[in-house]
């Protein structure tokens, strides 16, 4: 099976704790993603979270929150699950499905950002579709209600 770094996006966009819930969003249209990895400063791209569209839509929008005064640490998931680029694919495959996330970072060995495997990478740069189907399907079961 492949490696992490075969079938990552090098170098994502991402943001900082601080930075406005706005500017995230804004990063995301711009980006055409959905989710940014959180980095404890652009230069250092030391990752302490993730947040993705949903968590905009239910931990600000959803809660009344003022969108305009809100900031990135107050919707972002907190220390998100990992992959290393030399990991083999199926690692990134088994915890995406486990925490049914369309979406992972990758780390180098001091746990800076290097990259993220989106369920679309699977998809287009894996080339097995039973594999793909596969995660689909399990990240798409019900599950009880999310944090």
């Amino acid at each position: 099976m492949a490696k992490c770094g075969e079938v990552m996006t090098r170098e994502p966009a991402c943001c900082e704790p601080g930075d406005s819930i706005q500017r995230a969003a804004q990063l995301m249209k711009t980006e055409d993603v959905g989710s940014l990895p959180v980095v404890e400063s652009r230069s250092s791209r030391t990752l302490v979270g993730i947040i993705t569209d949903r968590d905009i839509v239910v931990k600000v929008v959803a809660e009344g929150r003022p969108a305009q005064s809100a900031s990135v640490r107050d919707a972002m998931t907190q220390n998100p699950v990992t992959v290393r680029e030399d990991d083999d694919v199926n690692r990134a495959l088994s915890a995406m499905a486990d925490r049914k996330v369309r979406r992972i970072p990758a780390v180098d060995s001091e746990g800076r950002l290097c990259g993220i495997i989106a369920q679309a990478d699977i998809a287009t740069r894996l080339h097995h579709d039973k594999t793909t189907g596969d995660l689909v399907e399990a990240i798409s079961e019900p599950q009880t209600v999310r944090k």
